[in-house]
């Protein structure tokens, strides 16, 4: 397996690849990898000859409170991780390597990054259509996988790939989750013992609407209300709960039938941001 921090060579060794007629495969990811990551990868591996693996942690998708810093990095663990599953090379640069001492361009967004996660973390999808801009033009991949977890962040990327005539094909792999239902996440490790109990609620409370939904009920007003406060009883506080359409990430009020939708939520348990989601086909 390579293991490099060159743009250089990581763009030589794909070159090498594609004149050999074989398909690479890309999964971007901040390392700290854990088995939703390596799902991630091994959907990748089933559809391309070649897998690169990114592990980079992007400080220009953390705000100025955000946890950059701290960020769990645990690069040795993670590269075991990719060898065993055979991956074909890790890319995993500097800042230095990625970002230039000054910058002179940017990238703005326009409504798809207005409610969910956008709407409390200004700033943190222009961060990650700017690195995911420059890996796709390092790394040259045929095809990415990206997470249902981060809905938000797959809907913004597809589009963008569609708006800058990217030549890659996104792949969406599923939420992979613990046994209790808690979906898995880097950012678990900062739960306390206590606090991984509750964890589960999320999940569970967007069950519950989805059962809802699929009883026929098409406003939901009133049970999200509802079920907000039934979280906020059991200590969570609430960043977003609510439904969105699929196209555009506008929140919606009453359903149709032959729309797709994303019922999705954002919770604080203690200082520790969970969100998760389930796509709505009706």
């Amino acid at each position: 397996m390579l293991v490099t921090g060159s743009i250089e060579e990581i763009r030589s060794t794909v070159k090498l690849w594609k004149r050999e007629k074989l398909t690479v495969g890309f999964v971007p990811t901040m390392g700290a990898l854990h088995e939703g990551h390596l799902e991630l990868i091994r959907k990748a591996k089933s559809e391309a000859d070649r897998v690169v693996v990114s592990i980079f942690v992007n400080p220009k998708q953390f705000g100025p409170n955000e946890d950059y810093d701290e960020y769990p990095r645990m690069q040795k663990e993670d590269l075991r991780a990719c060898r065993k599953l055979r991956v074909a090379s890790v890319f995993a640069p500097s800042v230095s390597e990625m970002y230039p001492p000054t910058s002179r361009f940017s990238i703005s967004l326009n409504q798809l990054n207005r409610h969910m996660c956008g709407a409390s973390r200004p700033g943190f999808f222009e961060g990650v259509v700017l690195v995911v801009n420059k890996l796709f033009n390092i790394v040259q991949p045929d095809l990415a996988v990206f997470g249902q977890k981060d809905i938000q962040q797959f809907r913004i990327l597809e589009t963008m790939v569609q708006e800058f005539n990217h030549d890659v094909e996104l792949k969406m792999g599923e939420i992979v989750r613990a046994a209790d239902g808690l979906a898995l996440s880097s950012r678990n490790a900062y739960l306390s013992n206590d606090e991984r109990l509750k964890a589960p609620l999320l999940y569970r409370t967007l069950q519950q609407i989805e059962t809802e939904v699929n009883d026929g009920v098409t406003e939901l007003s009133e049970q999200i209300g509802y079920r907000k406060a039934e979280l906020e009883a059991n200590g969570l506080q609430i960043d977003y709960l609510d439904i969105y359409a699929y196209d555009t990430l506008e929140p919606v009020s009453k359903l149709k039938k032959g729309c797709n939708y994303i019922l999705a939520g954002a919770v604080y348990i203690g200082s520790t941001r969970l969100i998760d989601n389930i796509i709505i086909d009706l």
